[in-house]
């Protein structure tokens, strides 16, 4: 079974910055590409931002140059640095990752999410 517990959340002001992280534990033998999600209240689900096993990284419109993805693999961890918030960044931010274990194939795993507010 694998894990992924994300935190860094919280309460920030316009302009701010938050750093959320993502650590993945379990009988893990790999990871594959990483994401960031989030949801605001009566929206879809949407991708924040990506980044693959090697490193290749994919950003939503409304938040490049802004926000910067990255990952250490020998810790089974993600990193989303997010900077110049804007109060339509306000979210649920949900972890997300491919991950293949000692005993199951590539599959897509989920954390609880952190909530993200920005206040104007």
């Amino acid at each position: 079974q694998v894990q992924l517990v994300e935190s860094g959340g919280g309460l920030v002001q316009a302009g701010g910055s938050l750093r959320l992280s993502c650590a993945a534990s379990g009988n893990i033998l790999s990871i594959n590409a990483m994401g960031w999600y989030r949801q605001a209240p009566g929206k879809q689900r949407e991708l924040v931002a990506a980044i693959t096993s090697g490193g290749r990284r994919n950003y939503a419109d409304s938040v490049k140059g802004r926000f910067t993805i990255s990952r250490d693999n020998a810790k089974n961890t993600k990193y989303l640095q997010m900077n110049s918030l804007k109060p339509e960044d306000t979210a649920v931010y949900y972890c997300n990752a491919e991950v293949v274990t000692t005993t199951r194939g590539p599959y897509d795993y989920w954390g609880p999410g952190t909530q993200v507010t920005v206040s104007s």
